[in-house]
């Protein structure tokens, strides 16, 4: 089962439009995000890490180290984004091994990245 597998039926999502602020560099996170349709930009200090697709996360490491935000996130066109609160997030990482799999690969791949541009 894939990450997009565990949200592309869910039933709860926000819609954000292009351009639309999802959360804020700096500010404390209780919730991480999948992304069911659209992109959503990982912001820096005005630049842009990643680019997050639909069946992809983000803003994980709120819930994993409970820090302020690292970076921010904007919608990069119209989307339709699933939250995860914390009590969701233990669920899927106790009953599917494989979804706490997931994020640490994500997490390192990500870790990795920004290694590279240092």
């Amino acid at each position: 089962m894939t990450l997009v597998d565990y949200f592309k039926s869910a039933k709860e999502f926000v819609e954000y439009s292009a351009g639309q602020t999802i959360f804020e560099e700096g500010k404390t996170g209780d919730l991480m995000f999948a992304v069911k349709e659209g992109l959503v930009e990982i912001i820096h200090d005005g630049h842009v890490l990643e680019t997050v697709e639909a069946g992809h996360f983000f803003g994980e490491m709120a819930l994993v180290d409970s820090m302020p935000r690292s970076a921010g996130a904007v919608a990069k066109t119209d989307c339709k984004i699933v939250a995860v609160d914390k009590k969701r997030f233990l669920f899927l990482v106790q009953e599917t091994p494989t979804f706490a799999l997931q994020v640490m690969h994500t997490m390192a791949e990500r870790l990795r990245k920004m290694n590279q541009l240092l």
